[in-house]
């Protein structure tokens, strides 16, 4: 089928629906006929739900419709090229030298959220909701700065949380419907942003609880924020999940950075997609308390950033000991990161590469490269080993977790206390709220496995999964291991080591890849040199064409 046929299968598709007025679901998800990509070759891209049915999109920006009117178009054509694609060292320079102000900024974030969101011809779905004091907080940086005092480079800088992350303003509804009334106070890597002056924008969309919710369901779907979208590929590219509206948002350049939350593979996989740079850092550095979680023992939120100096800034924003989450590290906070973003000379570094994944065009480029810079690139033969029991493992945490955040951190007007209320909750209406079904909610009643062979099976995964990549370190003295996308997201996961992806270049489909840096835990110092210099040779990333 030619994209041609495609699209007109796709606009026939969406004109139907809309003349009937709505979807009219049967009574059973199992029913609800693919009315949207139905003959896409990958199973899970063909949406039975494009757009919310418990939220109305059209009021999104609704707030903020005399700033939009004032802002004016002209005005936003104007600032475009000191805006976008631009870090936040260049966007704090033109603030100071008079260029642009912090209320500039957020506007016209805003205004290109409401150019692009409102648009269903546009429309990514990348944005559950924004904080309506967002434009009040930039008029107050603009009064402060006034005052010549030494600050935090995101001092000023509009973020987007994920929503699953707590977030005073505005509710904290993982995606789920049960949760819309979540007013959840600040997680506390939010109050560490804050501390620091960051403007909280709002939050995006992502695959409804953190995608531990439905079983082979579309990645990047949420009842509160329906189907995001890719905007390198809209309805042809998956978005990478769970943190799809994060990576989408950057993507598009909907703020200066965003949040995402990883378990195993939820920020490296829509980063990846969507060619922004994520980390995922080692379990422990970052605080989840305040987070809506899947597992205490693999959970980690992290930074999602168009560049590599974004993401250490938004990283050092965040780090913080913090005593009520068991993983936390004492240390965090000590090490600034934007300080080890110098370009180290590549003559000599070790780097392992795996040879099965040699046939891919980018990654064999990205090996040429760093040959030609003089590396000594060493490729690793590497079979990924089985990681028995790892579902079990956010089976049985989140089994406990979920109910410890609802009754810890959740709002009082939140009746569910566990997920089997969750489950009757959405029972009651299950096309709206679980379209896809509630498998792998289900599922976890259906793990039997003890609290005593749980630990054992954490400790097993955590030993096989350190000694996949530390065997080969040891072996080859390497400096760093490559890999692609979230091609190894789950061995890092039970390991709890860092990873880092950035753009590797596209498919000659035009869709996005990522090269995933890999060291142990605790070594994000080493990780962030080794990205900067691999991205200022490279310079892969490229805007959406459509959002340029």
């Amino acid at each position: 089928m030619t994209l041609r046929n495609f699209t007109c299968i796709f606009l026939l598709c969406f004109i139907l629906v809309n003349l009937s007025g709505q979807e009219q679901p049967p009574a059973t998800a199992s029913e609800i006929p693919y009315l949207y990509n139905k003959d896409h070759p990958i199973s899970r891209m063909r949406f039975k739900v494009l757009s919310s049915k418990v939220r109305d999109n059209s009021m999104l920006t609704h707030s903020f419709s005399d700033e939009i009117k004032k802002f004016g178009g002209k005005k936003y054509i104007l600032l475009k090229p000191l805006i976008l694609e631009q870090d936040i060292p260049t966007l704090q320079q033109l603030i100071k030298n008079g260029k642009l102000t912090y209320t500039d900024l957020v506007m016209f974030y805003i205004y290109r959220i409401h150019l692009y969101e409102s648009n269903p011809d546009s429309a990514l779905n990348a944005i559950i909701s924004l904080n309506p004091e967002a434009l009040n907080q930039a008029k107050i940086c603009d009064r402060e700065k006034r005052k010549n005092k030494k600050r935090h480079p995101i001092y000023g800088m509009p973020i987007l949380l994920k929503d699953n992350i707590g977030f005073s303003g505005i509710p904290t509804t993982a995606g789920a419907e049960v949760l819309m009334s979540n007013t959840a106070n600040d997680a506390f890597i939010v109050k560490k942003m804050k501390e620091k002056g960051a403007i909280i924008l709002g939050k995006t969309n992502l695959s409804e609880w953190a995608y531990y919710f439905c079983n082979g369901c579309p990645v990047g779907y949420s009842a509160v924020g329906g189907q995001s979208l890719n905007p390198y590929g809209k309805m042809i590219f998956e978005t990478g999940g769970s943190s799809s509206g994060s990576g989408i948002a950057v993507a598009a350049n909907y703020a200066v950075a965003a949040v995402g939350t990883e378990t195993s593979g939820s920020i490296l996989s829509p980063s990846s997609m969507n060619s922004v740079t994520g980390l995922k850092p080692t379990v422990g550095l970052l605080s989840r308390s305040g987070i809506v979680p899947i597992s205490s023992t693999l959970d980690t939120p992290g930074p999602m950033t168009k560049n590599v100096t974004d993401n250490a800034i938004l990283l050092d924003a965040m780090t913080g000991y913090d005593g009520s989450d068991q993983a936390s590290d004492i240390n965090s906070g000590k090490i600034i990161y934007q300080k080890k973003l110098t370009k180290l000379p590549m003559k000599g570094k070790r780097i392992g590469i795996f040879k099965n994944l040699m046939e891919l065009p980018n990654y064999a480029q990205i090996s040429d490269i760093l040959k030609e810079q003089g590396a000594i690139v060493i490729e690793m033969d590497s079979k990924s080993p089985d990681l028995p029991g790892f579902r079990s493992i956010l089976s049985i945490d989140m089994k406990y977790d979920l109910p410890s955040y609802l009754a810890t951190y959740a709002s009082d007007n939140i009746k569910v206390k566990d997920i089997k209320d969750i489950i009757a909750y959405n029972n009651q209406n299950i096309a709206v709220r679980a379209p896809y079904g509630q498998g792998l909610f289900e599922g976890i009643y259906t793990d039997t496995t003890s609290d005593v062979s749980i630990k054992t099976i954490k400790n097993d995964l955590e030993k096989i999964a350190k000694s996949f990549f530390n065997d080969m370190i040891k072996k080859d003295n390497l400096d760093i291991i490559l890999s692609v996308n979230n091609m190894h997201a789950g061995i890092a996961a039970a390991a709890k080591f860092p990873c880092l992806t950035l753009p590797m270049g596209y498919k000659e489909t035009g869709e996005p890849q990522g090269i995933t840096l890999i060291l142990p835990s605790g070594n994000e110092d080493h990780l962030y040199p080794l990205a900067f210099t691999i991205e200022s040779i490279t310079h892969f990333r490229k805007i959406p064409e459509k959002y340029n």
